[in-house]
């Protein structure tokens, strides 16, 4: 199947992410979100998106340290070739349509891609819902951080067309998309999205089986979860932490660095599924009581200006 039509459920630091670029690649984008305030929230960070894809592309232009794998597929570009694809940018802003209706979302889409909160529950209801709306060729997949998509099959109304698809931050950049089925997944699903992957500027990863966070958030979950315990109980402070792990491994940047670029609602929901996070005596709870006091405060990362860092 050819896909053509595209809708992004959430409008999220990644959803957004994920809607912008397929949507400069040509796609023809939908983004649903729950209300007209969830889309007043959402616009702001597509017009960051915009300046970003803006001026990486024309910084491309004298520096080739500026280069970015998902926003071209060569480094090597005359500056006129540049401006074509900084043409694409505003194509692609002046293009997402943004709807709150089931309805309107599903009608003519070929790819539903779910990028909501990590919360079963709100996975599940959304899910039962559009499954009610959409035309039988439609796949959809969810980019949930942590969660399998046997989880959630049976509620989509089409287990065989449901799968993952899961992005890292910065996808302009980080251009990875990982691609797991769940046992009842048809290949021929699983092989569309691939390469469809490929033709938003992705690298496919192909998984064999299911893995709770994949291959990405496997490593990285545990690595942010032992830099959260060292601040929740009081080891060392944010900047400290970051510093260890930027002197003693080059990394060009620390865990907290990274948590506000992720996002400090879904560190906390993906740390709330962890049952001992309810008892606040546990590192664990100790853990999702610092994230809710800075989420609390607004600082939920670098899309709100300011997380464990000020970006204003």
């Amino acid at each position: 199947m050819k896909i053509s039509n595209v809708v992004v459920a959430g409008g999220g630091v990644l959803g957004s992410q994920i809607a912008f670029q397929i949507a400069y690649k040509g796609f023809h984008m939908t983004v649903w979100l729950r209300s007209e305030a969830s889309i007043d929230r959402a616009r702001p960070k597509f017009e960051r998106l915009k300046g970003i894809y803006l001026s990486t592309l024309e910084a491309m232009k004298t520096n080739p340290a500026a280069y970015c794998r998902g926003l071209a597929p060569s480094p090597d570009l005359t500056a006129d070739q540049i401006d074509e694809l900084k043409a694409q940018v505003e194509q692609a802003f002046n293009g997402i349509e943004y709807t709150t209706s089931y309805e309107e979302a599903a009608k003519d889409a070929d790819l539903v891609i779910e990028s909501i909160a990590e919360n079963p529950q709100d996975k599940i209801a959304f899910y039962t819902e559009l499954a009610k709306h959409l035309p039988e060729r439609t796949i959809v997949v969810t980019n949930s951080s942590t969660m399998l998509p046997s989880t959630f099959a049976e509620y989509t109304g089409r287990p065989g067309q449901y799968l993952a698809l899961h992005f890292a931050n910065e996808i302009w950049r980080n251009n990875t998309a990982e691609i797991m089925g769940h046992p009842g997944t048809d290949p021929a699903a699983y092989d569309t999205v691939v390469e469809f992957a490929e033709e938003i500027g992705m690298i496919p990863l192909k998984l064999k089986k299911e893995q709770p966070g994949y291959i990405l958030n496997s490593m990285l979950v545990p690595f942010l979860s032992a830099a959260e315990a060292l601040l929740a109980t009081d080891v060392a402070d944010v900047e400290t932490i970051d510093k260890t792990w930027m002197l003693a491994t080059g990394a060009p940047l620390g865990p907290f660095r990274i948590l506000d670029i992720v996002g400090l609602t879904t560190a906390y929901n993906i740390g709330a599924l962890d049952p001992r996070a309810k008892d606040p005596n546990t590192v664990q709870g100790k853990i999702a009581a610092m994230l809710k006091r800075y989420i609390d405060e607004g600082k939920t990362g670098i899309n709100a200006g300011e997380g464990f860092y000020t970006y204003k």
